[in-house]
């Protein structure tokens, strides 16, 4: 019985990469339509709010939209023969006893590939991108063009940090879909940059002149919320990226000593 709910559960993630690989591009363009339409409705309504937008109230929107998506497709072209790439010089997982094997045989073995658990992982990859965009839409609202000075630096850390991240998670969701050989340490750099981030926006928006103690909880409550979702992010993968004998194969070369 628990053999054959592994074989089930195995199919469904096969079958789930297969979908996503097959419509990776109608996802992009989805995502354009909808993320557009979105932050036009979003721009709209601060607009008629605050009577006026300029350059900087439009640009965060339009980088937001297409950001993810130029990083996907410069992703899949970085990483278009990435399982042939050479291994890192350096091992930064020393955990666990392993045996390296060549190329070849790990594409050969049984657990090579992104299917399995792995599906788990790229779809929190991919689903972070609309949740943080959301998160962003509903947090920050567009920028006038004459603005308090706390309220033009809140925009533009905000604005950064979404559009950085949404791009360097999609590139980090390429890299595993390829089967990257840095794709674990690449994950890693990626979720102690985003606690790093929010730490600083934590403290550069603090020390801007003139912010409102609501604003200043509120702002509190969401970087504090981003850096909790990291953590928890971290901590449930993390030891799955060290120790799964799948992702060894995939993305080190190595199997079971």
């Amino acid at each position: 019985m628990f053999t054959g709910l592994q074989h089930g559960l195995y199919n469904r993630s096969t079958a789930m990469l297969l979908s996503i690989e097959t419509n990776l591009d109608r996802m992009l363009r989805v995502w354009l339509v909808v993320a557009g339409l979105l932050c036009a409705a979003r721009v709209s309504i601060g607009v008629l709010v605050t009577g006026g937008a300029g350059v900087g109230t439009v640009a965060p929107y339009f980088l937001l939209v297409l950001a993810p998506v130029v990083s996907t497709l410069l992703a899949l072209k970085w990483f278009a023969d990435a399982h042939l790439q050479p291994q890192p010089k350096t091992r930064l997982a020393v955990v666990g006893r392993w045996r390296s094997v060549s190329q070849a045989e790990a594409r050969e073995h049984p657990l090579y590939g992104t299917s399995g658990i792995m599906v788990s992982l790229l779809l929190g990859m991919l689903l972070n991108i609309p949740v943080r965009a959301a998160e962003y839409l509903t947090a920050m609202p567009p920028v006038p063009s004459v603005a308090p000075q706390w309220l033009s630096t809140l925009s533009v850390a905000m604005a950064f940090d979404v559009v950085l991240f949404c791009s360097l998670y999609m590139i980090a969701f390429v890299a595993a879909l390829r089967k990257a050989p840095l794709f674990p340490r690449l994950l890693l750099a990626i979720w102690i940059a985003d606690v790093t981030m929010q730490l600083a926006i934590a403290k550069i928006v603090a020390q801007a002149p003139g912010l409102p103690v609501a604003v200043g909880g509120a702002l509190h409550s969401l970087l504090e919320g981003n850096v909790t979702k990291v953590l928890i992010s971290a901590t449930l993968w993390l030891p799955y990226l060290l120790l799964s004998r799948r992702v060894n194969v995939t993305y080190r070369s190595r199997v079971s000593a």
